[in-house]
């Protein structure tokens, strides 16, 4: 069993057990009577092709291969410090168990005044985390390409849209890129990393981007550390790129925040 499989089972009966403690008619009317979601796959799209990578900056506190990363997480902080670097959106990890990240996080951040827009990043498999997510103040939510059916996935992307948020829908190669386009997607990632041996390999994404249609907005994930890797990405076509542990334990955030938009 690989640890996505690991995950995906370890979801299943995290779900079940959510559904039971709070029913699902509860979680939709919440999710209704939020505040709509802010726009995020605009803030992503570059205007042309001069114009700086737009950043998603990851609030993360661990992660299965390395374990805590930040042992003074401070959440809320990290999401002003985002923010004031020049940030275009945020992604919030709300897995406990693996990621040490919770849903509390997503809602404290979502309340900040003023806020950018946030993606609930997480192992997404069923309606219940989708107005899950919009109830806590997600104006966007992950969707892996690895795991899930298409048919599964278009009604989970459907769900999504639905209630005014976007769709990042995430591939790692070509096969999962070929599944992603039957939604049409708005809105793309394209995880650098090798779910098999965790390898990182920044061509992936660049290679990949040249399968897709300029108006789709792009986003690379994993693997993106310095300036130079950056201007690989821009010179590519890519529009946004998604950032955590780069960041989380960068000797100052903002600083690396500011290295990496110039």
């Amino acid at each position: 069993m690989s640890i996505l499989d690991e995950i995906f089972a370890h979801k299943r009966e995290e779900v079940a057990a959510a559904r039971r403690a709070l029913p699902f008619s509860e979680v939709r009317q919440r999710a209704e009577m939020t505040a709509a979601a802010l726009p995020f796959a605009a803030a992503l799209r570059r205007p042309d092709a001069d114009a700086p990578l737009r950043l998603i900056a990851e609030v993360k506190c661990a992660s299965p291969s390395r374990g805590i990363l930040v042992p003074d997480f401070d959440p809320q902080r990290l999401a002003r410090t985002y923010r004031q670097a020049g940030a275009a959106a945020i992604s919030v990890l709300t897995d406990k168990k693996y990621f040490k990240g919770s849903l509390a996080y997503l809602q404290e951040i979502s309340a900040q005044t003023p806020r950018l827009p946030v993606l609930r990043k997480d192992f997404i498999l069923d309606t219940y985390q989708v107005y899950e997510a919009r109830a806590a103040g997600a104006d966007a939510v992950l969707l892996i390409a690895a795991y899930l059916d298409l048919p599964i996935m278009a009604d989970l992307y459907t769900q999504i849209t639905s209630l005014g948020m976007s769709a990042l829908v995430e591939v790692h190669n070509r096969a999962e890129l070929d599944k992603a386009l039957n939604l049409k997607p708005a809105l793309l990632g394209i995880n650098n990393r090798d779910l098999h041996d965790f390898s990182v390999c920044l061509d992936t994404c660049i290679n990949l981007r040249a399968l897709i249609a300029p108006e789709t907005v792009v986003v690379a994930e994993s693997g993106i550390h310095t300036g130079a890797d950056v201007a690989r990405l821009k010179a590519a076509g890519l529009d946004a790129m998604l950032v955590g542990e780069a960041l989380v334990t960068a000797p100052d955030t903002f600083l690396k925040i500011k290295e990496l938009l110039a």
